[in-house]
C-alpha cells in the first residue's frame, strides 16, 4: 500500500483546506468520533460521497463545545449546509454504563480518553451551529439522530423526550444509513434548487412542519399523549416498528405542541452495486495523521483488518437497534468487492496475516432473503426468526461457505468476530438442512474460523424472558453445544463455546436469574461474557422497560428497575465469588421450597 499524503484525507483544518486549493467549502461535517477514514465509520462515508459528487467537504472531528467555540468557527460558513452526527454510538451509551456510571474511556477517541464529546452530542453540536449560523441548514444523522426521531424514552434522564428535531433545532434528519439521502440532497443542489424547496421531498428523512401534507400517512399518538399515557407511548412504538419493517411504508406524522414531526418513508433496499460503490470510495483506511502522537483509537484497532460483507438484520431482537436503523432486509456486497477489500488489507503495513472478522450485524445472513419476494412485500413481522423461522426465508449458507473459501485463498487465517445466529442452521428439518448446507457451514466455521473460542448469544435461559426479547429457546443453545463438542471430538480439538448473557431484561425476575445460574452451572460454565440490560432509545425492550406494558400482547410486563433489583440479578452471574456464594444458594433454596421441589445438583466436571 502506498504511503499517504495529508491531502489523501478529507481536510480537518483551514490549512488542509488551503492545501487543496479551496477558498470555500460546500459542506462541513461535525462528528463526535475521531476521524478514521474507514468505511466502518459513518461520517467518513458521507464525506467521501460528498467528495465523489464533486463538492468541497471538510470534517471537524470532536469539536470543543466548552471553550469559545473556535472549532465551530475555524472553517467558516459552508456554501450549502452543515452535517452533524454524534458518531458511531449514541453519545449516552458511549458515556455511561448500565448503572449510569460515567465511563472512564472512549473507544472512538485517540488514547481511549473520555470527555471529548458532550452528552446528547448531536443536539449540542446542532444548537451551537444554529446559533452561530442561523441561515445555514443543519442536517443531522447517525445512530443517535436515527433512534431518537420520534418521541422516545431516555434512560439516563429517566424521561420521555420529544423528537431530537425539537431539541437540536436541526432543519432535517436523515434516519438509517444515510448514503441514499445524501445522494439525493446533493442532486437537488446540483440542479440549483434551494434547501427550503426540496427538504420535504427526500425519502428516509424527518423534518418539522406546520401542516399535514400529502397522502398515505400514518399518525402516531402525539408527544403530549405519550407523556400522559404509557400505553399510548407503547402504541406509538408499535406503529413505527410495524411501518419500519414493511417493504412498502407510509409517511409517519407525530404532533408535538403545535408542530408536526414528519418522517418520509424509507428508500428501497440498496442494491449490491450501490453497496459495493460505497466500499469502493477512496478511503485511506487509517486514522487522520493528527492522532499520530495521541495514542491508539481502540474502535479502529478492532476493525482495521476486518471486512463487513452485508447490511441489515432480520433477527429483530427486541433490545437491538440494528433492524430499526439498518433495516431487516439484507443487502450483501459482491464477492469481487469483498475480495478487493481483503487484498487491500493484505497491503497494509501493519497486517499480520489475520482477517479479524468477515461478518456484519449478524455474521451468517449473507445473501439471505425471502424465497417469494411477494410474501416479503406484504410482511410486517419485525423478525423473520421468532417465534419460529419464517417458512419463506431462504437460509442457504452455500454463498457464505463459497465466500469463506475464496477469502481463505487470499488470507488463510480468517476469524468470524461478528455474532452468528445459530437458529439459522439449527433445528431445521433434515431435508432443509441438507439443501441449505447448514451442517457443512457449522463444521466449516468450527474448523477454519474459530480462534479457539466461539462466542454466541443465547442471552437468557427463561422461555418467558426469551419471548420478550425475541430469541430462541435455550434448548437450542444446548443442542448447539452438543454438536460443538461432537466436532471437538471428531477433529481432536479443544475449542470452547462461550455463551453471552444479559441480566435485568424485561420480564426477568430473580427466579429467572436463579434458573440461569443453575442451568449454566450444570453445563460447566463460570460466566464471563455478561452485561446488564441498558434501555436505549426506540427499541421494543426499552418500550417494555418504560411502559411496563407490551403493545403486541397488550399485557403488563414485570420490569426490574431499582438499583437493588438490578444488582441482585447480576450477583447470579458471579455465584462463584465468595461474597455471592451463600446468598445465591439461599435464593435457590428459597425458590425451590416455594415450588416444593429440590434444586437440581450440577453435573460434576469430568
Amino acid at each position: 500500500m502506498k504511503s499517504h499524503q495529508i491531502t489523501d484525507w478529507l481536510p480537518t483544518t483551514k490549512k488542509e483546506v488551503e492545501q487543496r486549493g479551496w477558498e470555500e467549502l460546500d459542506v462541513i461535517l461535525f462528528s463526535g468520533d475521531a476521524y478514521v477514514d474507514h468505511p466502518s465509520f459513518g461520517i467518513p462515508i458521507i464525506g467521501r460521497i460528498i467528495e465523489r459528487a464533486g463538492f468541497r467537504v471538510a470534517i471537524v472531528p470532536q469539536p470543543n463545545w466548552r471553550d469559545d467555540l473556535r472549532d465551530f468557527k475555524k472553517l467558516g460558513k459552508p456554501r450549502l449546509f452543515f452535517g452533524v452526527s454524534s458518531g458511531c454510538m449514541d453519545s449516552m451509551v458511549n458515556h455511561y454504563t448500565a448503572n449510569k456510571r460515567l465511563r472512564s474511556d472512549d473507544a472512538y477517541t485517540a488514547g481511549n480518553k473520555a470527555g471529548f464529546r458532550p452528552d446528547y452530542a448531536t443536539s449540542v453540536y446542532s444548537k451551537i451551529l444554529k446559533e452561530l449560523y442561523p441561515d445555514v441548514p443543519v442536517i443531522i444523522g447517525g445512530i443517535e439522530a436515527s433512534m431518537r426521531r420520534f418521541t422516545h424514552y431516555d434512560y439516563w434522564s429517566d424521561s420521555v423526550m420529544p423528537s431530537i428535531l425539537i431539541n437540536s433545532q436541526a432543519d432535517l434528519l436523515t434516519y438509517g444509513m444515510g448514503e441514499q439521502g445524501m445522494r439525493d440532497i446533493l442532486n437537488f443542489y446540483k440542479k440549483g434548487e434551494r434547501f427550503e424547496d426540496f427538504k420535504d421531498k427526500i425519502p428516509q428523512t424527518a423534518f418539522l412542519s406546520d401542516d399535514i401534507m400529502g397522502e398515505n400517512e400514518a399518525f402516531l399518538p402525539s408527544h403530549e399523549d405519550c407523556l400522559k399515557d404509557k400505553k399510548q407511548f407503547a402504541q406509538a412504538f408499535k406503529i413505527v416498528e410495524d411501518l419500519s419493517n414493511g417493504v412498502h411504508s407510509k409517511r409517519i406524522i407525530q404532533k408535538v405542541d403545535q408542530q408536526m414531526i414528519v418522517a418520509n418513508p424509507p428508500y428501497p433496499l440498496m442494491t449490491t452495486e450501490e453497496l459495493d460503490a460505497v466500499y469502493d470510495l477512496p478511503f485511506t483506511r487509517e486514522p487522520h495523521p493528527k492522532y499520530k502522537n495521541r495514542g491508539e483509537i481502540p474502535a479502529y484497532n478492532m476493525i482495521r483488518h476486518s471486512v463487513n460483507i452485508h447490511r441489515g438484520c432480520f433477527g429483530g431482537c427486541s433490545f437491538c437497534t440494528i433492524s430499526m436503523h439498518q433495516g431487516k432486509q439484507i443487502t450483501s456486497r459482491s464477492e469481487n468487492s469483498i475480495l478487493k477489500e481483503v487484498k487491500a488489507i493484505k497491503q497494509m503495513p501493519d497486517f499480520g496475516g489475520t482477517i479479524t472478522d468477515l461478518g456484519g450485524p449478524s455474521a451468517n445472513m449473507y445473501q439471505m432473503r425471502g424465497i417469494d419476494p411477494a410474501q416479503c412485500e406484504k410482511c410486517k413481522r419485525a423478525t423473520c426468526l421468532f417465534p419460529k423461522v419464517c417458512s419463506n426465508l431462504n437460509s442457504d449458507h452455500t454463498p457464505l461457505i463459497t465466500l469463506y473459501r475464496k477469502v481463505r485463498r487470499e488470507v488463510p487465517k480468517v476469524f468470524i468476530g461478528s455474532g452468528i445466529r445459530y437458529d439459522l442452521f439449527m433445528g431445521f428439518p433434515k431435508e432443509t438442512a441438507q439443501k441449505y448446507q447448514h451442517d457443512l457451514y457449522f463444521e466449516e466455521l468450527f474448523l477454519h474460523h474459530v480462534g479457539g473460542r466461539l462466542k454466541v448469544a443465547p442471552e437468557h435461559v427463561s422461555d418467558n424472558v426469551l419471548k420478550h426479547i425475541r430469541k430462541p429457546a435455550f434448548s437450542m443453545f444446548e443442542t448447539l453445544k452438543f454438536h460443538f463438542e461432537a466436532l471437538n471430538k471428531k477433529h481432536h480439538k479443544r475449542r470452547q463455546l462461550i455463551p453471552y448473557f444479559i441480566s435485568s431484561l424485561p420480564a426477568c425476575d430473580l427466579q429467572d436469574m436463579a434458573s440461569l445460574m443453575q442451568k449454566t452451572k450444570q453445563l460447566g460454565y463460570k460466566l464471563e461474557q455478561v452485561q446488564d440490560f441498558t434501555p436505549t432509545p426506540m427499541t421494543l425492550a426499552t418500550t417494555l422497560y418504560y411502559a411496563e406494558y407490551d403493545p403486541y400482547s397488550q399485557k403488563p410486563v414485570f420490569i426490574p428497575k431499582t438499583k437493588q433489583e438490578r444488582t441482585e440479578q447480576q450477583r447470579f452471574f458471579f455465584w462463584y465469588k465468595p461474597e455471592n456464594r451463600a446468598w445465591t444458594e439461599q435464593m435457590v433454596q428459597k425458590f425451590a421450597k416455594k415450588h416444593n421441589k429440590q434444586p437440581k445438583k450440577p453435573h460434576k466436571k469430568r
